[in-house]
């Protein structure tokens, strides 16, 4: 086959990927259907709806505000807890179902229903303007539609995008911007006070982005959390003393909720308790009527499990009944019987409860249309054991409407509630829990597509797969063990394992394999073995996955959050990124042919210098500025008149200070290198801009890390010098740098949790919201190891790197002390190992370019073959399991995963950025 019909296969392969993974996207991760229009009264035969005990509603959302934050010992709401004591207020822990972040969270609140798991990328989309909720049923626009209805809102613009034409009043803030302590809050409380002298709305809306902010700079442990909680129980304060002191405002309600909460890392988006147990309170005076309080701080009965546990889809039919207005008609809450205690007559009890029940069962009897909802007196049901779910839920509906139709209001009043909450109940948890609909034709043709781009990539390899060696082997068995990893949901869940074992199986083998060529005058300082050492470190790193999240790691440890040791490490890491910085811009300012140490000039290397030191102290000071404002106790013992200058500057201005200077100087080097390539006539250059493109990448990446994640750059460069003094084959180094690539993701923190997701660094430089701008930084952030080593894996098969000339030197003068007949064995035993290692070279039209070019194709083939297939296999896991328990914690975000490495990592770094690497690499 020849060299252009495997060309046209891997080109082929990879431009259907995309296809393949929105195709099913779009399957998967289908919109629910709603019923449209608002909800009515129905007549139930009791006479007209009972009278409301409250008229507004000040809704005010703390996001990521959790249960313990408002109920324990070690609380900052000691007002509030004094209002649950005394009566005033009625405390829940809502249940937060997952996806655990903002836009489906409020979706679930305002509406009632279960909201699509496509909200987690539409709640990263600020411009977003699709998943309105403007022709929904909810309570707000059933408030509105309320005579005299006028709604204000104040805080996270989400409300907004949801709601848009909603408001009379409103002013945004962006929840995106998680350095902002103070600001995004102060906005919201500055129009508090005149709002609450207003009597003209009938329901203001406050949702403050503070306290969640501080969760993912600094965890739920932060010296500034405390603070924050204290500066909310005021305003809850604030709000309770006017609701007692002002006349207009003796009938309204004041709920204080989370949107969800966070995990021991101060993220949220999974399905951890900690991530799906926030604050639910219920304050009014007029509580104290209905209850004489509960005791407050408590201690949980389980894991932030506080007093009476409810969904947080209850909130919806909960306003309905104590404001007056229909329950809104996609609604799965159920109405929170504490409160029914508000209504004195039965009649007026069973009421609210039947019309719930009532707009419950139109969903479910959508749902399942076969099933017989009519009521016949003739035909009354003794049991509802033994039938399938919807004839179930049918036959409970069928005995609440014989004993409502049957039995006096007294009876119904006492016996018919309990039954009624039943059924609300037993239809909330099936169609909670029922799947989605999935479009199953377009899942398989996602699929096949993706077979198809398996099958592509396996046909542009065909000659390589013909020669197997011991690399092709352990490549195949770990792609084979990572596609049946992704059926099961615990090893999905703990990925990080499956990358460390294997990475350090790998360089085992390089161990073994390199020992055989007797080229290591000690197996103790062999380059595998010390990087075995490295990955054991990253591994320790950061305790990441599901079930050692909290374990305890380097990061943590005492030695990382010593000041004194975190920044020195830090600076040692920035100081050697810019000496090789400082190299790179010597070598491009010499006119010397010689491109080695040696044949740089002391003057050039103190040009070098002075160019990039700036830069490089630049960056070091962003980063420590960051870091003062977003984990203050990491830069303690710092003279604080230092921290007093550095707190003084703008780190948007010196954020962007480092990125123009990045840009600036990689122009300048590939002007230079661009007319030293023209110079030379055609021939082929030393390929340094290759390696400066790297190391101004370097750069970049650290500045876009988290100060206790930077020194694991500092490994990942001792990891550079020992690969570089490995004796690798094409093969083997493309299967480095995919598992260093895997493997370095994890060792940051990341895993396959929307949790893990780190906001901190997506703004660097950025003064308003910019999608493209944001998004890129965000990837950055997230993905920094596999940009790394993805990149390195390129600059590694171009040989260009300085280490590698290094390595090639210290082998040369090392051969000059070796018998000539083992140099001649090595060099054969090289020359066979790269044979068998690539296509054949000598088919028509080969030459040494088209060689060297075919040393990249067969790099890019391989990670196009791993990642179509890892990417068939999740998309089969996610088909065949689509009903399994986990679906939507563990699978689907799996899938969102599959999607960022597919799309973004694979076609845009492996592909995009390492052809640009390879293609400067040859001037």
């Amino acid at each position: 086959m020849g060299v252009r019909a495997n060309s046209l296969f891997l080109t082929t392969a990879n431009l259907i990927l995309p296809a393949s993974i929105l195709i099913f996207a779009a399957a998967f991760f289908p919109y629910k259907p709603f019923l449209p229009g608002l909800a009515k009264y129905e007549d139930i035969g009791y006479g007209a709806p009972p009278s409301a005990p409250f008229d507004k509603v000040i809704f005010m959302v703390v996001d990521a505000l959790r249960s313990d934050f408002v109920y324990s010992e070690k609380s900052g709401f000691k007002f509030t807890q004094s209002l649950i004591s005394s009566g005033a207020a009625i405390p829940f822990t809502a249940h937060a179902t997952s996806p655990t972040i903002t836009m489906p969270r409020v979706k679930a609140i305002t509406t009632g229903s279960i909201p699509s798991f496509l909200d987690v990328i539409l709640n990263f989309a600020e411009s977003d303007t699709t998943s309105t909720l403007a022709h929904q049923d909810t309570w707000l626009a059933q408030l509105k539609a309320k005579e005299g209805g006028k709604l204000v809102m104040y805080g996270d613009d989400t409300w907004l995008k949801l709601f848009p034409d909603t408001f009379s009043r409103a002013d945004g803030t962006s929840s995106f911007f998680v350095s902002d302590f103070t600001e995004v809050d102060n906005n919201v409380t500055r129009h508090v006070p005149g709002e609450l002298l207003n009597s003209d709305w009938n329901a203001m809306i406050m949702h403050y982005l503070g306290l969640d902010h501080i969760g993912h700079k600094a965890g739920p442990n932060s010296p500034n959390m405390i603070p924050k909680q204290i500066e909310m129980d005021g305003i809850v304060q604030q709000i309770y003393d006017a609701i007692e002191g002002e006349t207009h405002l003796e009938n309204a309600l004041f709920v204080l909720a989370g949107d969800h909460g966070m995990n021991d890392g101060g993220n949220h988006g999974g399905s951890a308790p900690g991530e799906t147990s926030p604050a639910l309170v219920f304050i009014s005076p007029k509580l104290k009527t209905i209850t004489n309080g509960v005791e407050c701080p408590i201690t949980p009965r389980q894991e932030f499990d506080y007093y009476t546990k409810i969904e947080q889809s209850d909130i919806a039919p909960t306003l309905a009944g104590l404001l007056g207005f229909p329950v809104p008609l996609n609604n799965l809450g159920v109405f929170i019987p504490d409160f029914l205690q508000f209504w004195d007559q039965g009649t007026d009890r069973a009421q609210i409860l039947l019309g719930n029940a009532r707009q419950i069962k139109n969903i479910v009897q959508a749902t399942f249309p076969n099933a017989d909802f009519e009521y016949d007196q003739s035909d009354i049901p003794v049991t509802c054991a033994g039938l399938s779910t919807g004839d179930e839920l049918a036959c409970k509906w069928r005995k609440n409407l014989h004993i409502v139709a049957t039995y006096d209001e007294e009876f119904v009043a006492e016996i018919g509630l309990n039954s009624l909450l039943e059924f609300c109940r037993k239809a909330q948890d099936v169609m909670s829990s029922t799947a989605s609909n999935y479009d199953v034709s377009r899942l398989l043709v996602g699929c096949a597509i993706a077979f198809v781009s398996v099958v592509l990539t396996l046909l542009s390899m065909i000659k390589s797969l013909s020669k197997p060696t011991s690399t092709g082997v352990f490549f195949a068995l770990a792609l084979l063990l990572y596609g049946i990893m992704m059926f099961a949901s615990s090893y999905v869940e703990e990925e990080q394992h499956f990358w460390y074992w294997t990475t350090s199986a790998w360089f085992f083998y390089l161990f073994i394999y390199g020992s055989r060529k007797k080229e290591q005058e000690s197996f103790a300082l062999h380059p595998a073995l010390m990087l075995l050492i490295c990955v054991r470190l990253m591994r320790r790193w950061n305790q990441t996955g599901q079930k050692y999240a909290g374990a305890p790691d380097i990061v943590h440890s005492d030695f990382l959050n010593n000041p004194l040791m975190l920044w020195s490490l830090i600076g040692a890491t920035y100081l050697a990124t810019t000496l090789r910085l400082s190299r790179q811009v010597a070598r491009s300012v010499s006119e010397s042919e010689d491109d080695s140490e040696d044949g740089i000039s002391e003057a050039h290397k103190l040009i070098g210098a002075l160019v990039m030191m700036p830069l490089g102290f630049t960056a070091f000071l962003f980063k420590l500025g960051f870091t003062a404002k977003d984990a203050p106790e990491l830069v303690e013992g710092m003279t604080s008149a230092l921290l007093d200058w550095v707190d003084s500057l703008s780190l948007v201005a010196i954020s962007r200070a480092i990125f123009w200077g990045i840009g600036g100087s990689l122009l300048w080097l590939t002007i230079n290198e661009w007319r030293k390539s023209r110079a030379r006539k055609g021939a082929r250059g030393s390929g340094t801009l290759a390696a400066a493109l790297f190391d101004f990448l370097s750069l970049f990446l650290i500045t876009q890390t988290r100060a206790q994640n930077i020194p694991l750059h500092l490994i990942f460069r001792g990891m550079l010098f020992f690969l570089a003094h490995l004796d690798l084959t094409t093969t083997q180094i493309t299967l480095s740098s995919l598992l260093l690539s895997h493997a370095s993701f994890f060792a940051l923190g990341n895993s396959n949790a929307i949790s893990s997701i780190d906001l901190s660094n997506a703004y660097n430089g950025v003064s308003g919201y910019n999608v493209i701008a944001v998004g890129v930084l965000l990837f950055a952030s997230n993905w920094a190891g596999p940009i790394y080593w993805a990149s390195y894996g390129t600059l590694l098969l171009s040989a260009h790197d300085s280490d590698i000339a290094e390595a090639s030197q210290s082998s040369q003068k090392q051969n000059k002390n070796v018998k000539s007949w083992v140099a001649a064995e090595r060099k054969q035993l090289h020359s066979l190992a790269v044979a068998t290692s690539l296509p054949d070279l000598n088919e028509e039209g080969s030459g040494k370019g088209e060689g060297e070019e075919r040393l990249f194709f067969n790099h890019l083939a391989l990670l196009t073959l791993f990642t179509a297939t890892g990417l068939l296999a999740v998309q089969v896991a996610c088909t065949v399991l689509r009903t399994h328990l986990f679906i939507w914690t563990v699978f689907s975000p799996k899938y969102l995963y599959a999607m960022a490495w597919g799309l973004a990592f694979h076609l845009g770094i492996n592909v995009g950025w390492g052809s640009l690497v390879w293609w400067v690499g040859r001037w």
